[in-house]
């Protein structure tokens, strides 16, 4: 079940039988249609299980959306666009004026919850029938159901929970948002089945393992400060050997790793993968099989080498450009210049937004700006290239984060922390204790923008209203409920305080 290059047909049945949270649906849960196979009638023969697997694997795709909205809420960046009012919900959240009536945040619950509800699905069918691979199968799901809550709860906060299964229509007026803790529970709860029962290395590119469920595991604990269990779980990672830093043995190079060349490769942890067969159109992003995020980041009506043109979305601030030192390998691999760009290269370009808080800055995304290749219509919206979830990267800079935080040893953090500068072409910091802890939160903006952490890092840290211009803690922490949800709930959902 190689999930990427599995043919579509395949995949539209295996989604066609699901039930699950409406992505298409502003409701908190959809009608079950009158064609759907249920679990009464599904769930009978293994192929059943790896179809189901695939329908939950089909809504991270749809997880772009987390990916840019986070960027634009970071400070680093611009929301860019055609105009100052060019997908309006962005250009608020860039401005930290966002509402409960925001149709990108409402579609960030929708798509996330329908991860969810198809996860659930196969775990409260589990015991249907035995099969060989079926415990890899459950714990697959439990992984994915991880993640999307995980997801969930960094935006939203409490959110509702259902341990034993998927959300039936009216529950949203019984089952209450959980707590935080609650939230983090579950999730807990989760990856520790997926860590027993999945195999030590993926049984194929795309599929998670159990590396992949501790470096998430790592990861809620740092958000819950539980830092010595944080760094227990992301030395296990870095301790299996399974991974390094790319372009740091044999024949890599380094500018290859946002590349198609990289995808897949030593670093990565966890990646969600796209494909360019399938064409896409804008009445259903969240059923594109190619990663939205990279159209929606491209170079607005570029002509020239290398890239395909797109709407300019997601624009770097020239201060995280500024913030790299000169002879950092990382800056001009993780952000173009278009104006040095064009002028080596002969290449024209379009500006769209000129609105000098959210429009124009000079510079794009060059990790996920759309490379040239032979994808299908709509190209804005069918590009391949993977998003790197979780790279070997990040888990060495939240280990670094994870000792210092702790009990754990400054010596063992420097020494993480310096192999990611040492690919970058940087001297080794030296420091210890708060100081040392600053150097991380620096290489973990640098190393990581453009990818969607740089928000929750800030948030996570308490540093966040220092950082962002218009930011209010601790309103913005997290984000409103939509307000149809809030409204389907009936009373029994209060909004997020502020809101």
């Amino acid at each position: 079940m190689l999930l990427k290059n599995i043919p579509m047909k395949k995949i539209v049945l295996g989604l066609s039988l699901l039930i699950f949270v409406g992505a298409c649906s502003d409701d908190f849960v959809d009608v079950q249609p009158p064609y759907a196979i249920n679990s009464e009638t599904f769930f009978e023969a293994p192929e059943d299980y790896d179809n189901a697997l695939i329908g939950a694997y089909d809504l991270l795709q749809a997880t772009y959306a987390n990916t840019i909205l986070a960027e634009i809420a970071s400070g680093d960046v611009n929301a860019g666009g055609e105009s100052p009012t060019d997908v309006i919900g962005w250009q608020q959240v860039d401005r930290m004026i966002h509402t409960p009536i925001n149709d990108n945040l409402r579609d960030l619950w929708n798509f996330n919850f329908a991860g969810v509800q198809r996860a659930s699905f196969i775990i409260q069918n589990e015991d249907n029938i035995d099969f060989e691979g079926k415990a890899q199968i459950i714990a697959e799901a439990r992984f994915l159901r991880a993640y999307f809550n995980f997801e969930l709860s960094k935006w939203f906060g409490p959110i509702p929970i259902k341990p034993d299964g998927q959300f039936e229509l009216g529950e949203e007026v019984s089952i209450p948002r959980a707590s935080i803790d609650e939230v983090y529970r579950f999730i807990e709860g989760d990856l520790q089945i997926a860590i027993e029962n999945l195999s030590v290395m993926s049984v194929e590119p795309g599929r998670v393992n159990q590396m992949t469920a501790r470096a998430l595991l790592g990861k809620l604990y740092l958000y819950e400060e539980n830092f010595d269990a944080a760094a227990t779980q992301l030395q296990e990672v870095i301790n299996s050997g399974q991974y390094h830093l790319y372009g740091t043995q044999g024949d890599e190079d380094f500018a290859d790793l946002f590349e198609f060349e990289g995808e897949n490769g030593p670093e990565s942890v966890f990646e969600v993968q796209y494909t360019g067969v399938q064409g896409a159109g804008f009445d259903c992003l969240q059923c594109s099989e190619g990663n939205v995020l990279v159209g929606f980041s491209g170079i607005r009506g570029y002509v020239g080498p290398v890239f395909e043109s797109g709407f300019g979305f997601g624009l770097p601030r020239a201060s995280i450009y500024e913030a790299f030192e000169e002879n950092d390998l990382r800056r001009d691999l993780s952000i173009l210049n278009i104006e040095s760009w064009a002028e080596e290269n002969g290449a024209t370009f379009n500006i769209g937004n000129q609105d000098p808080e959210t429009g124009h800055t000079g510079y794009y995304n060059r990790k996920y700006l759309p490379r040239m290749n032979d994808n299908q219509p709509d190209v804005n919206l069918t590009q391949p290239n993977n998003y790197r979830a979780i790279r070997y990267a990040d888990v060495l800079l939240m280990a670094a984060e994870a000792l210092v935080q702790g009990s754990g040893s400054d010596m063992q953090a420097q020494e993480y922390v310096n192999q990611v500068r040492e690919r970058a072409g940087l001297d080794p910091v030296m420091s210890s204790g708060q100081a040392l802890l600053e150097d991380i939160y620096r290489e973990r903006r640098l190393e990581l923008v453009g990818e969607g952490h740089t928000f929750f890092d800030l948030v996570r840290t308490g540093r966040a209203a220092d950082e962002i211009s218009g930011f209010t803690a601790p309103k913005n922490n997290i984000f409103p409920i939509p307000q149809e949800e809030i409204q389907f709930a009936r009373g029994n959902w209060t909004q997020n305080p502020g809101y």
